[in-house]
């Protein structure tokens, strides 16, 4: 019996106390839930009035409920898309939102019980349209702040920074995982910061804005300098030293954005002189055709590309890198067909040669729009070369323009190998500086003119290739490159490629340095000009081979 009395004065209280906890909680709980509910009756209630004014109170009040946490960011955004899309119907005794597969309770977002006499959806007017998608945006970022659109709905944020509340902007830069995402949306907040009454905010503001330099941010800090009434000579003092500061990193932004956009125009103009140099060079042919060499690279590219969509489709985001050996070899082969069947015996007749190689431009120009009509192709941006990233101020670099460089690179250094230290190079070098002693010594000059025709078509090939994806691909896609092409090898000194890649480095800076200011023709008019006045003082080019002086 002692025991029994034990037992229940030590068990039987904390038992008791805490059943009496679990039922304050559970009436606590309903009644969070009740107020919720309320809450999201009440901003229905809002949304659905014919009234403009209380549809945008009814927004308003739906993001200051997310902000106090009483209601959820994925309801408050199931609600707007609802709205946004004239889903939301308000007839019948309770607001239902219809989706592609059901009717949903606009509060509780369960399976609604009744089907409304009438589908018309809630109006949204043009005054409340950007409320409504500054605020989706905002809800979306909230919901899924790494989903894959997330920085499109930052960008959107921005334009209307203005019609959401600040907290739920600063959450959601917490929340991100991107830190390009994360800055971008601190800037947003720094942003809203600058309209705030509170010096010490307002400081914080102009630092943050400071610390991302771009053009965004410097109109920011121009226009609340512009605006500025209180007499503060700290915010003064700040706001003048972040507008020197940013005006600094984006005058260094536009010189480095402007040195890659001339880096990714000269590795273009170099893919498509190097296979000239290499012909042009060796065997002083003026071939023509190299323009449509390159065009059949490209041709080559976008076969591989529709033949992987058939046989591996898991496969197709990395066609560009499958089709480099395609590339090569076949516009190579077309290379040694050329040299075999046509200009192998016209070497002593070079206005024949000139002659010959347009007609054959001209064949394989007719000859593919008969197999693949005149329409521009269309190429799958691979994964790989989808957008860029952000360096500084407004630098961006595009991984496309990234890979030109990159492959343009990787080519030469490859080509250099191959001309100097193996013995195909080194009987190449030994028939361009003397192709007499070179017969005389035992090479076999015809041989390696082929191979040598071959593998500057196939370098041809290549820069089709690694112009796929940023140039427009149709049949005269040739045409434009042929003049440049040939300027570029004439000036770098024919038959060197280091100096065929110094020159294309020439030509494309001047290129994107004038072509802003006096337009496309006028660049090109100018670099000619350049270039004849250059020729002019050194014939031979910026670094001639030996014997060519």
């Amino acid at each position: 019996m002692g025991n029994l009395k034990m037992s229940f004065w030590t068990t039987g209280p904390a038992t008791l106390w805490r059943g009496l906890l679990s039922m304050l909680f559970l009436v606590i709980a309903l009644g969070a839930a009740k107020a919720d509910e309320t809450t999201k009756q009440n901003i229905v209630a809002r949304l659905c009035s014919s009234a403009a004014a209380e549809q945008l109170n009814g927004v308003s009040d739906l993001l200051l409920a997310v902000e106090a946490n009483n209601v959820e960011p994925a309801w408050g955004l199931t609600i707007l898309d609802a709205i946004s899309r004239r889903a939301l119907i308000c007839e019948g005794p309770e607001a239902v939102v219809i989706t592609s597969k059901e009717m949903l309770s606009a509060i509780s977002l369960a399976p609604a019980s009744h089907a409304p006499e009438m589908k018309t959806g809630a109006l949204v007017n043009l005054r409340m349209r950007g409320k409504v998608d500054a605020s989706l945006a905002l809800l979306r970022l909230l919901v899924d702040t790494g989903g894959p659109g997330a920085m499109r709905d930052a960008e959107e944020l921005g334009k209307r920074v203005q019609m959401v509340p600040i907290a739920l902007i600063e959450r959601a830069a917490n929340l991100a995982t991107n830190s390009a995402l994360a800055e971008k949306l601190r800037d947003l907040v720094a942003s809203g910061a600058l309209q705030d009454g509170d010096p010490a905010k307002k400081l914080t503001a102009i630092a943050t804005l400071a610390a991302s330099p771009s053009s965004h941010n410097l109109s920011l800090l121009l226009e609340a300098q512009k605006n500025l009434t209180t007499e503060n000579a700290e915010i003064q003092k700040a706001l003048a030293s972040a507008i020197s500061q940013i005006r600094l990193w984006l005058e260094i932004g536009q010189i480095s954005q402007l040195a890659f956009s001339g880096l990714s125009y000269a590795s273009i103009l170099f893919m498509a002189a190097m296979g000239l140099a290499v012909i042009f060079g060796l065997m002083g042919v003026i071939n023509l055709a190299q323009g449509e060499l390159i065009m059949i690279g490209a041709y080559v590219t976008f076969l591989v590309q529709e033949a992987l969509k058939l046989l591996a489709p898991g496969l197709v985001g990395y066609y560009l890198l499958i089709a480099i050996p395609f590339a090569f070899l076949v516009t190579g082969g077309v290379g040694v067909a050329m040299e075999v069947t046509v200009i192998r015996h016209l070497y002593k007749r070079p206005l024949t040669t000139l002659l010959a190689t347009w007609a054959i431009s001209l064949l394989l120009i007719n000859l593919v729009r008969v197999l693949f009509g005149t329409q521009n192709l269309e190429f799958v941006t691979p994964v790989f070369l989808s957008g860029g990233v952000h360096i500084f101020a407004d630098f961006f670099v595009t991984w496309n323009r990234l890979f030109a460089i990159a492959f343009a690179f990787i080519v030469l250094c490859a080509a250099l190998v191959v001309l100097r230290f193996t013995r195909l190079g080194m009987f190449i070098r030994a028939v361009t500086e003397n192709r007499t002693m070179a017969s005389c010594i035992g090479v076999s000059v015809r041989f390696v003119d082929m191979v040598a025709f071959g593998l500057g078509a196939g370098l041809a090939g290549l820069a089709g290739l690694a112009l796929s994806p940023i140039y427009t691909v149709n049949p005269g896609m040739g045409t434009g490159f042929i003049v440049d092409a040939f300027m570029i090898v004439v000036l770098g000194g024919v038959g060197s490629l280091v100096g065929t890649a110094v020159a294309a480095l020439s030509i494309g800076m001047i290129n994107v340095i004038i072509e802003p200011v006096y337009g496309a023709v006028a660049a090109k008019v100018i670099a000619l000009l350049i270039i004849v006045v250059f020729i002019q003082f050194r014939p031979e080019g910026m670094i001639a081979q030996k014997g060519r002086r």
